[in-house]
């Protein structure tokens, strides 16, 4: 791990190994943006000025090297949430819940079954007595169970916690998100519309592409203000020297050719983590981190063992695991109606694909995407035989098994070295780390999408979760499911007391008092839950 001190050698890096001061229960706090390569000024680019962002950053650590499992949200977000990787539990295709409107015709909605043992990151910390929110993007690509979040909607917040309890809450930002680009063509930009904007060699440049990317710096400096208002609160609560705040992104950027794809610009993101004590503030820490890391991290700075089940590892915290990363791995595969099967691994430099659909074209044309005025110049440059050779790239019909990328001295990955001599060696030490990784996960992505879901979902119907049983020794009340892997949600209820809002996570017996009444149900990821159940103490 290398920390380096922007600006100033002040901060001297025997600090390196002495981990942050925190309370015994930390406040976690998750900002994250969607679809955000690093284009931001704590990261070098200077575009635009995000005066949140850039105070965050000079209060906490920037981590240069994080990537996502994918290039697209739904499947990283099951890989946060659960720890694995989202082709060993059948998250891989994007999406799964919804594809009547955008999958392949005649694919039926399903939902990823991970293993019975998982439960999501956040029912972690309210078993911990932690108030866990959501505000209010999900796309876990299985639906939450009832004991996930304390609350996970537009109105969620710390502030309805009870009084002296931690926190941990997530607020996603989409004003960043792909679709902004043109749905904000409406708006005037808050920024010049002038500016000189930076554009990746494989986009053109015309006035129409210049547009978008400055639509895309526009939307930086909106979801910098989103940033200001959260932490704002934060402070007015007299919160932030007793919370740990996260901000990332749920990906790479939103543009073409990076959005979808496992190259940097569709997998590397900005991750800054500010600690209470300010722990090795403007410090830049350049490890490797993936996805599958964030839960272990969050639990392991809660004091809270992460379970050994997951991929990943904590970077962090009372639990931290060495050694650091040597790779990261990241998958493509379905994207609204078009298939695809591309497998990825880098080390600190060099990035790695196998491309398993030779035949198939780079290009997926996808309806959704070609809303974005970018996406159409490109096809009419393409049309009139007017892309550079670097834009064609995109478009060839054809890709090579393997792909090998030095991304020290060619940031944009197009220049394949899989055939050159000089990286034989590279090139045969990551296809085996990518076959040790595939077959450690049995990676689900090379099943049919249809027989996967017949494994899941027998005849086409979803497995229900069975209800808890109940059994009563004197006032304590026992609550069971048949169904291994089940999470038992429940409510007490008091004589002429509005219903809760939430479910309580159950995991020991409960005590009620007389008059008072109970109700539960049980919900196993991946099955439907179950019918609820009431029981009232005579």
């Amino acid at each position: 791990m290398l920390l380096v001190a922007l600006g100033s050698c002040s901060n001297s890096l025997l600090t390196q190994n002495i981990g942050p001061v925190l309370p015994k229960k930390p406040n976690i706090l998750w900002i994250v943006a969607e679809d955000l390569s690093p284009i931001i000024p704590p990261f070098g680019d200077l575009t635009v000025e995000t005066p949140s962002l850039t105070k965050l950053s000079h209060e906490g650590v920037r981590y240069s090297n994080v990537f996502s499992t994918s290039g697209v949200c739904a499947p990283s977000r099951a890989a946060i949430a659960t720890g694995m990787y989202q082709n060993r539990i059948g998250a891989h295709h994007m999406r799964t819940t919804s594809v009547i409107d955008e999958g392949p015709e005649g694919l039926m909605p399903y939902e990823a079954l991970p293993p019975p043992y998982v439960k999501m990151h956040s029912q972690y910390f309210r078993e911990a007595g932690y108030y866990a929110t959501n505000n209010a993007k999900e796309d876990y690509q299985f639906q939450k169970p009832v004991t996930a979040w304390d609350d996970s909607s537009q109105k969620a917040h710390w502030r309805n916690k009870a009084p002296g309890q931690p926190f941990f809450s997530v607020f996603n930002l989409g004003i960043t998100h792909e679709s902004q680009v043109w749905r904000q063509q409406e708006n005037p930009l808050l920024i010049s519309n002038d500016l000189e904007v930076p554009v990746p060699p494989y986009l053109p440049n015309t006035e129409t592409a210049l547009r978008d990317v400055r639509q895309v710096y526009s939307n930086i400096v909106s979801m910098d203000r989103e940033v200001g208002e959260i932490l704002s609160q934060l402070e007015e609560d007299g919160l932030s020297d007793s919370t740990i705040v996260f901000f990332f992104s749920d990906h790479g950027g939103p543009l073409p050719r990076q959005k979808r794809m496992l190259y940097d610009s569709g997998l590397r993101l900005p991750m800054i983590i500010r600690f209470p004590d300010r722990w090795q503030a403007g410090l830049i820490d350049d490890q490797l981190i993936s996805f599958v890391d964030f839960k272990s991290t969050a639990l392991s700075l809660a004091g809270i063992r992460p379970p050994k089940y997951v991929d990943g590892r904590a970077f962090l915290g009372d639990f931290v695991q060495t050694p650091k990363r040597n790779y990261i791995h990241a998958a493509s595969d379905r994207f609204d109606n078009q298939y695809d099967t591309i497998r990825a691994v880098r080390d600190s430099r060099f990035k790695y694909l196998r491309n398993y659909n030779l035949d198939q074209p780079y290009y997926l044309p996808l309806p959704y995407r070609e809303q974005m005025a970018i996406m159409q110049e490109l096809l009419i440059l393409r049309e009139r035989g007017e892309l550079t050779e670097i834009q064609s790239q995109w478009f060839r019909n054809q890709k090579p098994l393997e792909e090998l990328f030095d991304t020290y001295n060619d940031p944009y990955e197009l220049h394949n070295l899989a055939d050159d001599p000089e990286y034989r060696e590279k090139l045969s030490e990551l296809g085996t780390e990518m076959d040790d990784w595939l077959s450690d996960i049995n990676d689900l992505g090379f099943i049919p999408e249809q027989v996967l879901i017949d494994s899941f979902w027998p005849k086409g119907e979803q497995p229900i979760t069975e209800p808890p049983v109940y059994n009563v020794t004197g006032n304590d009340i026992s609550l069971i499911s048949a169904t291994e892997g089940a999470n038992i949600g429940y409510q007490i209820i008091d004589p002429g007391m509005e219903l809760e809002a939430s479910w309580q996570v159950y995991q020991e017996p409960i005590r009620l008092r007389s008059g008072q009444s109970i109700k539960a149900l049980a919900h196993r990821i991946g099955y439907a839950p179950s019918e609820q159940v009431n029981f009232e103490l005579d």
